[in-house]
């Protein structure tokens, strides 16, 4: 089989979607029927480029405020798409949302439908470009891949679609998350003026879906001394309406407690998980929760909250709070300051948990949906 893979996203600095694109990429090499071909926008490559840092943007401020700019460039991406036809394709996988026109069978992947559950974390462009176009990118698929069973179900009730046009395939955790020595991690820890083990860390785009605020407000509620012994570590780039963040977390950057560390290269960000008391995932809505997989296969404790798909990444390996319970989180991170044995019993059911998952199990469930799309 021969693949058309969008992997324009790939152009940007990677968070979860792009990460999801690039491993999976990787990880179909192996299977002996899939030959991926890549639609960077422009072209086609079968190399995954390098990562981008911030400050990219695939499409810059100036052009946005063109009127029709944004059709425009769908529809030189559109002409650019179809020359791939000419290559013997035979179908297209659209890792996100609103595919391209293509006149063979198309498989797409539906992360999550926050715009369904909390249209007010959405930008109101993106939510204008989402109820236009995501309907009729799931009619256009014969095969529609979820990362968790939790998205799987809320979409089969949303659209009214049989359950066999579904298929799970849930995320893997590259190879970089794992337990590591403190000489691996040491010259990240004092770069960062932290020791092991004495942080908590966040790991998200400031945006609202992502509920830092719930973590900024838990953190205070611990006594002072704790504080400054066990800071909190937030890594992730700035997103929309970020500034909702800015009074709680102008005070918490001025008391020294807190830390903004901005988008991490993937090394510092997973050596800074190996090292952390515990992650600390206060999200209101994931597809799946990534950094909650990585935190665990790195031998790291995790609170997160029992919504959506977090239950299925953590297990029994999680510690669960309500997403609007400043007090719950803090009890939870409490708990894991003072109590070593829950500690311990929660890192080694969390590396237990992670090793349920892999890169190349979901690409395997992958290539079945690509068979299952083709009619095989």
């Amino acid at each position: 089989m021969r693949i058309a893979l969008n992997a324009r996203i790939l152009q940007a600095p990677r968070t979860g979607i792009g990460h999801y694109v690039a491993e999976l990429v990787n990880a179909l090499r192996s299977e002996p029927d899939v030959d991926v071909s890549l639609f960077h926008g422009w072209g086609w490559s079968s190399a995954l480029p390098a990562a981008a840092m911030p400050g990219y943007s695939r499409m810059t401020p100036l052009l946005r405020q063109i009127p029709g700019a944004y059709q425009a460039r769908r529809w030189l991406e559109q002409k650019r798409f179809d020359q791939g036809r000419a290559q013997g394709l035979d179908l297209y996988h659209e890792p996100s949302l609103w595919p391209l026109a293509f006149d063979g069978p198309t498989v797409i992947t539906l992360h999550d439908l926050t715009h369904l559950h909390f249209p007010e974390t959405q930008p109101p462009a993106r939510l204008r470009e989402i109820e236009r176009r995501l309907a009729a990118g799931v009619e256009q698929a014969r095969v529609i891949l979820t990362d968790s069973q939790a998205i799987a179900d809320e979409a089969q009730a949303y659209f009214n679609l049989p359950a066999q046009r579904f298929v799970v395939a849930p995320l893997g955790v590259a190879e970089r998350f794992r337990p590591r020595p403190l000489e691996e991690i040491d010259s990240v820890l004092k770069a960062h003026a932290v020791q092991a083990r004495e942080y908590f860390l966040c790991v998200g785009t400031l945006e609202p879906r992502k509920n830092l605020s719930l973590a900024l407000q838990a953190h205070a509620l611990l006594p002072d001394a704790v504080r400054q012994r066990f800071p909190l570590l937030i890594a992730g780039m700035a997103g929309w309406q970020r500034e909702q963040f800015s009074e709680p977390l102008r005070q918490a950057l001025a008391s020294g407690h807190v830390c903004l560390l901005g988008y991490l290269p993937d090394e510092q960000l997973a050596q800074l998980l190996a090292g952390a008391r515990a992650l600390i995932f206060p999200s209101l809505y994931e597809g799946f929760g990534l950094p909650v997989l990585e935190a665990m296969a790195s031998g790291t404790p995790v609170v997160t909250t029992r919504s959506s798909a977090m239950p299925e990444v953590a297990g029994a390996a999680g510690n669960y709070i309500e997403a609007d319970d400043a007090e719950g989180l803090r009890d939870a991170m409490s708990r894991l300051l003072d109590d070593s044995q829950h500690w311990q019993a929660c890192r080694e059911a969390g590396l237990q948990q992670a090793r349920l998952f892999s890169w190349q199990r979901c690409a395997q469930a992958t290539a079945g949906a690509y068979r299952q799309a083709m009619g095989g």
